[in-house]
């Protein structure tokens, strides 16, 4: 009898170990849209409000979020940038190695001064940057990003149509994730996390 229920306890108890063991083992799911495999992120090379250069290739080590808008957007920019502040927030003791980059799709009103001071508006440390079109050009073409002026003025002026997502770029250096307008923080945050314990 001891025997009996020494051996069920014994089953129980593998049975037990064998759930936990495939809980656990199953991959990772992203939130984003995964870029598979991944891709050298395009080079992005801008002076910043201080006059100083950005340079992506010099990121490496962090995670990067890209954003494209502009300063007079009246909806999904402001939207999207509040959304970011609460990731790095979301993130805690790994905000350290996250940078945030919000370049301009109308750098005809966003100079370097005031697209820095539009993003340092949610968080002192994102980066805000411009230039003329002929520097943007490449780079807008080289993420996908679409941008198109609309005819007629709004109490903001002329409006811009722009895409959406969100870039991430991994502390390699490579295009890795894009997130749709409307990914939770909290989602956008554990997909941070995960590229970061990546080895």
């Amino acid at each position: 009898m001891q025997r009996t229920i020494w051996l069920i306890g014994m089953a129980v108890l593998a049975g037990l170990i064998a759930v936990w063991l495939l809980a656990f083992a199953q991959p990772y799911s992203y939130h984003g849209s995964l870029i598979e495999p991944p891709m050298a992120a395009p080079p992005i090379e801008l002076t910043r409000a201080d006059g100083s250069l950005y340079r992506l290739s010099d990121q490496r080590g962090k995670v990067t979020l890209l954003f494209f808008g502009y300063t007079t957007c009246p909806d999904f920019c402001p939207a999207t940038m509040a959304e970011i502040k609460r990731v790095k927030a979301d993130l805690s003791a790994y905000a350290d190695r996250l940078d945030v980059v919000f370049i301009t799709v109308d750098p005809q009103r966003d100079n370097p001064q005031r697209i820095q001071s539009y993003a340092a508006g949610f968080d002192p440390q994102f980066i805000g940057l411009s230039g003329s079109e002929e520097e943007l050009s490449p780079i807008w073409k080289a993420y996908g990003v679409y941008r198109k002026i609309q005819e007629g003025q709004t109490a903001l002026g002329y409006l811009v149509d722009h895409s959406t997502r969100v870039y991430l770029i991994d502390p390699a250096g490579n295009l890795r994730l894009t997130f749709a307008y409307g990914t939770s923080p909290e989602d956008i945050a554990a997909d941070i996390r995960q590229v970061l314990k990546e080895k």
